[in-house]
């Protein structure tokens, strides 16, 4: 032990808020000599063991820290470090998603201890919220111990001075629990919005998430084949004959013509005219072979003559 821990023993020792709490009458040590409790004589409520981390010396006192302010600070320390550390993390993942791979170890780690610091929320909440009940009680009893003694001072029962004394000591030890009671309330309320950050985390790691697909689809949709509504190849317009394109244009489908001119109706031959129709038969042929042969360049008259002579042979 050093020189400051040996001085603690008979030490005064009060609480944060000046309450006395009692004193400290000895030590208990580890085997490497550091100091693992202090006995402090508390009175009524005999010795009690308090561990060494929740005494601080100053001067003469020995100030004792409630084990839930202690607990309260580790806890708001580690969660608000660990929140810090995952809002870098989405950062760094979201400016480099190539990273997401190497940063899933780490996004793994922190996401376990925000699990564990959860359960450590609801042990410390429940613990601060029985210290508000019990101070509550305790300012109950005060009140009531004050108001019997305005009782007593106006039935000439105790002198003013008692009476005063007594208002002193009472407005003390009030004060001391609205102290604590705002300080618990203060933490409470540090407790909550601490909370909402890593319940905004979260959020910010699904819209992450969402963001990340989001931007994959766009890339494969640009990079591949795009599924699309399919609409009519402009080719199909150059294809349209000009009675189709009319009818189009005008909204309404085209109709058959029935008026129109039926085809000719050739007559069958008779014997008489058997002659006549072997002469056209020839003319038929010789027309076969004339649009046969190759075209020549120069434009040539119809042959007069060649009519003529249809005409005769028809005769």
């Amino acid at each position: 032990m050093n020189k400051d821990e040996i001085e603690i023993i008979g030490k005064n020792v009060k609480d944060m808020y000046g309450t006395a709490v009692g004193k400290v009458i000895g030590t208990i040590t580890d085997i490497d000599g550091s100091i693992q409790t202090v006995g402090i004589d508390c009175g009524l409520e005999g010795l009690k063991q308090v561990p060494f981390e929740q005494l601080v010396v100053q001067g003469d006192v020995v100030i004792y820290i409630p084990k839930w302010r202690l607990d309260a600070q580790r806890f708001l320390r580690e969660k608000g470090l660990t929140i810090r550390r995952l809002k870098a993390l989405i950062d760094i993942v979201s400016e480099n998603d190539e990273m997401r791979e190497d940063a899933e170890i780490i996004h793994e780690k922190y996401k376990s201890k925000l699990l564990s610091l959860e359960e450590a929320e609801k042990d410390i909440s429940t613990r601060l919220s029985a210290r508000l009940e019990a101070l509550n009680e305790q300012l109950k009893s005060v009140k009531v111990l004050l108001f019997d003694a305005k009782v007593q001072f106006k039935s000439n029962e105790i002198t003013e001075s008692k009476y005063d004394l007594i208002k002193t000591h009472t407005g003390e030890i009030m004060e001391h629990i609205d102290h604590e009671k705002a300080e618990i309330l203060n933490i409470q309320r540090r407790i909550a919005d601490i909370s909402l950050d890593g319940a905004q985390v979260q959020v910010n790691q699904r819209e992450q998430i969402q963001h990340s697909a989001v931007s994959y689809l766009v890339t494969d949709t640009t990079a591949g084949q795009q599924v699309e509504t399919p609409s009519v190849p402009s080719y199909v317009d150059e294809t349209k004959t000009p009675e189709t394109a009319s009818a189009s244009s005008q909204g309404a489908p085209q109709t058959a013509d029935t008026t129109s001119a039926p085809e000719p109706v050739t007559a069958q031959p008779s014997a008489a005219s058997s002659s006549a129709v072997q002469n056209k038969e020839v003319v038929a042929w010789r027309g076969a072979v004339a649009q046969s042969a190759p075209a020549v360049n120069s434009v040539s008259t119809p042959d007069a003559g060649s009519d003529w002579f249809a005409k005769m042979e028809a005769q």
